[in-house]
């Protein structure tokens, strides 16, 4: 991941370009990145052609070489500089706290996920949850911290860092869109139609706290313009008792933060890896 000065120092514009050329690079070289996101483009959008498929599948990867561009953009520079990036703002009083309940807010890997974490982090006392990694880890903590984020890694810990911000009627931020590990905390549920093994924690943690649920997502402009910040109501069923039920309000709210701006999901990633029983595995085939 080019996190350097030197990459960090590229105008917006020009990291984009160059973000572009990585993903037309991936495009014309066998790798796994192109296969999955084929492979995923499939399930999840069988209403396409297979000629519209390659097609997205082409824009796709220009959002995901543009995504890996940005970070350092994004990471390294100034809170205020890459706040002032923001050229909207669609649904942000659904993230308003209220009567002092805690917000559970809800960024899948669409967009520059990024940068709207820093935006939550702006508007008042934020914990993120978070997966502690073993090279990049200070770095992660400096940039999400920019604003004043605590983060929560993904442990036991972690989780009660996160309930009691939210009795104290502060934000939460999550990836809800990443495959849990382990046998438990987790159901399979539809996404796109297609079973996936999804998070519980957002459920158990709203019915724990009686917390709103919402998403939040930055939608990448053309031209690197900047972007522009989506918010959305969560289905109310995300709080279900039912654990099925909740599963699957919550990936039909991911869906539909993706269909906003599709191909700036990270397709290439492998979301269907754990299958239910009698499931063939899907990731597999020529590179």
């Amino acid at each position: 991941m080019p996190l350097s000065p030197l990459s960090a120092g590229l105008p917006l514009p020009m990291s984009h370009r160059v973000g572009r050329l990585l993903g037309y690079y991936m495009l014309q070289v066998p790798n796994k990145q192109r296969r999955n996101a084929l492979i995923n483009i499939r399930l999840c959008l069988p209403e396409l052609s297979e000629h519209e498929a390659l097609r997205f599948r082409e824009r796709s990867l220009a959002e995901y070489g543009k995504t890996y561009l940005e970070i350092a953009h994004l990471w390294l520079r100034p809170a205020e500089q890459v706040l002032s990036l923001i050229r909207g703002v669609s649904g942000g009083e659904l993230v308003e706290r209220k009567s002092g309940h805690g917000v559970i807010v809800l960024s899948p890997h669409l967009g520059a996920w990024e940068l709207a974490g820093l935006y939550l982090s702006s508007l008042g006392p934020t914990t993120t949850f978070y997966k502690p990694q073993q090279f990049l880890d200070s770095m992660i903590q400096a940039a999400r911290g920019r604003r004043g984020a605590t983060l929560a890694p993904t442990t036991a810990h972690g989780i009660r860092k996160l309930i009691q911000a939210l009795r104290r009627g502060e934000y939460v931020g999550i990836l809800p869109d990443q495959e849990p590990k382990g046998k438990t905390g987790a159901v399979f549920a539809p996404f796109f139609g297609v079973p996936a093994y999804t998070m519980l924690l957002v459920n158990r943690l709203a019915r724990a706290t009686g917390a709103r649920v919402a998403f939040l997502f930055a939608e990448r402009l053309s031209a690197g313009r900047g972007y522009h910040i989506h918010c959305i109501e969560a289905p109310a069923e995300v709080s279900a008792h039912d654990e099925v039920e909740a599963a699957t309000a919550l990936n039909l709210g991911i869906a539909q933060c993706v269909r906003v701006c599709p191909e700036q999901y990270i397709w290439p990633y492998k979301r269907f890896r754990t299958r239910p029983p009698g499931f063939p595995q899907v990731y597999q085939g020529p590179l």
